[in-house]
């Protein structure tokens, strides 16, 4: 027997299509989201500008496409910055380098010495809609800096000590150890020289020095780097002779004190002793306790006594002044 739909029971209605229930979702707008991270600084003659392209559009969809990056400078202006009106009279720097995502370009700062400037930077999109411009705060170009020369590299008891030439100002110290790849800056410095305190008997730093001229909170110009030099740290410099050394009988023994040594690599000290007019001879290595009992005397007997202190590099300064004293 045939049976019909009606005859099963209630009409049913079938429905087809995506699933989807409501009103149809707006097309993507496709915008790149802004640039970040924009800096810049003048090196000698040239601005060098960075700064990281974006990887998503402004509704955080992926950018797949290649973007095309646009990068200007203008004069500076008074008051609240204004995109459009700066963009129509900025000029459009020549394609620059991009590397794993950061674009880096080099403006010659010639024609804008003496003046302030805004650099913005855009990305357009292979849909043709560009991102908002992201501009750098107004930043002053200035002549090139003065390069600085090679500094000489001396050991001192205070560490190494870099003196170089140039212009008075003011200037950054780059420093690389042995097995380091990179440079890495150590000081800012007001005067022509400075003293690594930071190094290691034994090992070897190289050394660049940059002069570095302040443009306000937020920038500066910089020179060329200068030329590098290496010097190995040594530590050939003893601590300073103890003082104040005092020499007291006792029953059996003459008790020694002295001022304590503040050098912070002092290893110990060496005590001598000199009998009857004779010669002084080293009678004992002791720590970093400034004192000593001398046991090994005869009663009746004088003698006269001197310390000297050892670096941990077995550097030894030269004797403190003499004490005398006669076992009881």
């Amino acid at each position: 027997m045939t049976r019909t739909l009606a005859a099963l029971g209630p009409a049913f209605l079938v429905l087809t299509g995506c699933g989807y229930v409501g009103n149809p979702l707006p097309p993507l707008a496709n915008v790149p989201a802004p640039v970040t991270e924009l800096a810049a600084v003048q090196r000698e003659s040239r601005i060098i500008v960075h700064f990281k392209l974006p990887a998503s559009t402004t509704e955080s969809f992926p950018i797949k496409s290649e973007l095309k990056v646009d990068l200007r400078i203008g004069p500076a202006a008074e008051g609240p910055f204004r995109a459009a009106e700066w963009a129509a009279q900025a000029q459009t720097v020549p394609p620059g380098e991009i590397a794993a995502g950061v674009a880096t370009f080099s403006i010659p700062s010639a024609s804008w010495t003496g003046r302030s400037v805004v650099i913005g930077a855009r990305v357009i999109g292979a849909n043709g809609k560009a991102s908002d411009w992201t501009a750098l705060e107004s930043l002053p170009v200035v002549p090139p800096p003065e390069k600085p020369g090679t500094p000489t590299i001396d050991n001192t008891p205070e560490g190494l000590r870099l003196v170089w030439d140039g212009p008075p100002g003011e200037f950054r110290i780059y420093r690389k150890a042995d097995g380091e790849k990179d440079f890495a800056p150590v000081a800012d410095v007001a005067q022509r020289e400075w003293v690594d305190r930071a190094t290691a008997s034994g090992s070897s730093y190289t050394y660049i020095v940059q002069r570095i001229v302040k443009l306000g909170l937020h920038h500066e110009a910089e020179s060329e780097p200068s030329a590098e030099n290496r010097k190995m740290a040594e530590d050939k410099f003893p601590p300073a002779a103890p003082s104040g050394l005092r020499a007291s009988p006792a029953a059996g023994s003459i008790e020694l004190s002295w001022e304590r040594n503040l050098e912070p690599d002092l290893g110990g000290y060496r005590v001598y002793r000199a009998a009857a007019g004779g010669p002084f001879e080293k009678i004992a290595d002791v720590s970093q306790i400034p004192s000593y009992s001398d046991r090994g005397v005869k009663s009746g007997q004088g003698y006269r006594y001197a310390v000297t202190a050892v670096d941990k590099l077995g550097n030894e300064s030269g004797q403190s002044a003499a004490a005398e004293a006669t076992v009881q």
